[in-house]
């Protein structure tokens, strides 16, 4: 572990501690969102991108987790089963248990078998819970409130935060020391070469189901901590829609870095905050970020990191600074391109447009069908181009002059797949 790792968590540490006295309240509630969908990102990596096990159905141990706190929140008379601060354990245990079960079905397959099998696991849950009211509560759901503890009411949304915070960097630290364990070991050995493992004498069955079960414990103390913020769970923590969130995220994130998903997650949810109240569009923007860190990418945007530190150490700061000022620049442009056409487009085919609706964009509005404005898109993206070949001259150029850097440069500046 680097000096340079360690000062970077133990600087993001202190920032997260930080935040309740920089945001208002409606980013602070933000930030606890960001820091569950963090903690249920690295919990799938443990068995997507540590194991090589691709489910689709996460949400179930996500939202088997939320109901069991829920429970627990309401029993004794309302008191709670346990303390607040300990609720979490509540939802640890179900995801543990429920994951075990499901495991062992699941993990009887590979592959596509393997992932059909967890969507349809987590499509069961979600079509039973409104039928079950007593214990999912039909389509109302299940409400509860948070209980003083330690001498903290819990009442603010700064109590949570700080609650949430603490358990999910204790998750993930725990996370972390699971990679080093013999278990989290073989589980690289699953991902890789899960017959060279049996012909070793391991039982990959069994394993199998150990590393789904873990996944799923974390995952549940993700859910856990959903329902202390929301004081309420409903069957919709089943969907299929949070299944497929935490398979982006994970991704974008980078599934071959530790804190990769995390960082993926993290920015999704904050550009979920940031975007959705501006236009309806903003599902298909993580779409397209989606597709384009899968192409240009495939290491996520911890591998984009990791490339651009490799090059700092290769040819120095003073070298490097143009590239990522280039790099930056051609983003932004690419990026206002993108939003510029999709809100045009959005607005021609809409029934909106009809009543002559405009595109609110960069101070002022513009009317779709005139062929000045699709020109500003089309400036735009020519510039963009123009700054992606520039900072490929330069990555060549840097390439000439010292040969070690030209495989950063491939990283970078190629999609996955190309050639140089």
């Amino acid at each position: 572990m680097s000096r340079s790792f360690v000062a970077g968590v133990a600087a993001a540490v202190l920032l997260l501690a930080a935040l309740p006295l920089l945001l208002s309240q409606g980013l602070v509630n933000a930030a606890i969102q960001m820091l569950i969908a963090a903690l249920f990102a690295s919990a799938y990596n443990v068995l997507c991108g540590q194991a090589g096990m691709l489910s689709f159905g996460h949400a179930a141990y996500f939202g088997v987790g939320a109901f069991a706190t829920v429970h627990a929140m309401n029993a004794v008379g309302g008191t709670g089963l346990l303390p607040t601060p300990l609720l979490p354990l509540a939802g640890a245990l179900a995801g543990l248990l429920v994951g075990a079960a499901a495991g062992w079905f699941a993990t009887k397959r590979t592959g596509t078998y393997f992932a059909m099998i967890t969507l349809a696991i987590a499509e069961l849950l979600h079509a039973l819970a409104p039928h079950l009211k007593g214990l999912f509560g039909g389509e109302a759901g299940v409400s509860a409130m948070r209980m003083p503890s330690l001498g903290l009411s819990f009442g603010s949304t700064v109590h949570v935060y700080y609650l949430t915070l603490a358990w999910v960097l204790a998750c993930l630290g725990l996370l972390y020391f699971f990679t080093f364990t013999p278990l989290g070991r073989l589980s690289l050995g699953l991902r890789e070469n899960s017959h060279r493992l049996a012909f070793l004498g391991y039982d990959v069955h069994r394993l199998g189901v150990m590393v789904f079960a873990v996944s799923a414990m974390f995952s549940g103390v993700a859910g856990s901590l959903q329902v202390i913020n929301n004081e309420a769970a409903n069957y919709v923590v089943f969907d299929a829609h949070l299944s497929a969130a935490v398979v982006l995220n994970t991704y974008i994130g980078g599934v071959k870095v530790f804190l990769g998903p995390a960082l993926g997650a993290s920015i999704m949810t904050f550009f979920g905050y940031a975007v959705s109240d501006l236009t309806r569009s903003w599902l298909l923007y993580q779409g397209i970020l989606f597709v384009l860190v899968m192409m240009f990418m495939p290491e996520g945007l911890a591998g984009l990191f990791g490339a651009a530190g490799r090059l700092r150490r290769r040819v120095g700061v003073v070298r490097m600074l143009p590239v990522v000022l280039g790099c930056l620049v051609a983003a932004l442009l690419l990026a206002a391109a993108t939003a510029f056409t999709v809100e045009l487009l959005q607005r021609v085919f809409s029934q909106d447009y009809r009543a002559g609706a405009l595109v609110p964009l960069f101070g002022r509005t513009w009317a779709p069908l005139e062929a000045g404005t699709w020109a500003v898109p089309v400036l735009l993206l020519a510039a963009g181009a123009g700054g992606i070949l520039a900072v490929r001259r330069m990555l060549r150029r840097l390439a000439d002059d010292d040969g070690s850097a030209a495989p950063v440069a491939t990283t970078i500046a190629q999609p996955s797949g190309s050639a140089a």
